[in-house]
């Protein structure tokens, strides 16, 4: 298929899964419309193991906001920046439908996809699944809805480059290592300039792959300290915050005495715990992660 009105560059941040970069980059190649750049940004060839070529690879600090800033200050020519996790699986039409619903719909600003299936709340979905579950969806109807929505997701999110070239919009780098909320943050900031809708006809899989990811302890800590962030910059109403903060110390709570063996319950909630100790002591804030221990858990 020939290439569309749009320049579109997918950008993939990641760290420590080069295996996961590898099937990402072997599922791009199969897009009916091709992207016009592959941009992985990364902290060194090891994150992401051998490349095509015509693939660009940015190396620079670790930490998804920084990463993902990398690539925006690398985009001097493209139309729209795509922003995939490592683990996300795209139906083959999905550059092509994104690239047509842009340039019918001149007032889209963001655009987010229609996640069939998340891993991230499970074990994890392998790449067989993820194709299985696109093949029977392409199959159906198709519905070709826009639906206004608060922010992309971060697994998938799309943004026109030319408001992000004019207002020097970037991710904020004071969100560290995973970047808990970094996409409601942007995109409420970049919302400004256009209108952020989900496109349902824009469908794919996130595999949720484990491995590779911040700390259960650290996680459980900004899963308070980012909201609390984000409210006080107000890119996240105050009651939203509240709301996922309470969702979140309750589940860990609750599932900490049987934690689901893919997640570090404990971990979160010591995360939990350390953060309102900071709320109280007047020091929270999200980049207090870095210097937080990590904890004896692997997973997230």
């Amino acid at each position: 298929m020939a290439r569309g009105q749009m320049k579109i560059a997918v950008a993939i941040a990641t760290t420590g899964r080069p295996d996961v970069v590898q099937g990402a980059l072997a599922d791009l190649a199969h897009q009916g419309r091709p992207a016009d750049r592959i941009i992985l940004s990364a902290t060194g060839p090891e994150d992401t193991g051998p490349v095509p070529p015509g693939v660009e690879v940015l190396t620079g600090p670790r930490g998804l906001t920084r990463q993902r800033n990398a690539v925006l200050a690398a985009l001097d020519d493209a139309d729209v920046v795509l922003f995939l996790d490592d683990d996300f699986v795209m139906a083959p039409d999905y550059l092509a439908r994104l690239d047509a619903l842009l340039g019918a719909h001149s007032a889209v600003g963001i655009v987010t996809g229609n996640v069939l299936a998340d891993g991230i709340g499970t074990a994890g979905l392998n790449m067989g699944q993820a194709h299985q579950i696109l093949e029977r969806a392409m199959t159906t109807p198709r519905d070709a809805s826009l639906v206004e929505v608060n922010n992309a997701y971060g697994c998938n999110m799309a943004f026109r480059c030319a408001p992000i070239r004019a207002h020097g919009l970037r991710f904020d780098e004071r969100l560290p290592l995973y970047g808990w909320l970094e996409d409601v943050d942007f995109s409420r900031r970049a919302a400004r300039y256009g209108r952020c809708v989900q496109a349902r006809d824009l469908l794919g899989v996130h595999l949720g792959t484990k491995g590779g990811r911040t700390s259960g302890r650290r996680l459980g800590y900004s899963q308070v300290a980012n909201p609390v962030y984000l409210a006080a910059a107000r890119t996240m109403r105050r009651g939203h915050a509240l709301r996922m903060i309470a969702r979140n110390l309750a589940a860990n709570i609750a599932r900490s005495p049987w934690p689901e063996p893919w997640v570090d319950r404990r971990g979160r909630l010591g995360g939990n715990l350390a953060a309102f100790g900071d709320l109280l002591r007047g020091r929270l804030h999200p980049e207090r992660v870095l210097t937080l221990e990590s904890g004896s858990h692997g997973q997230p």
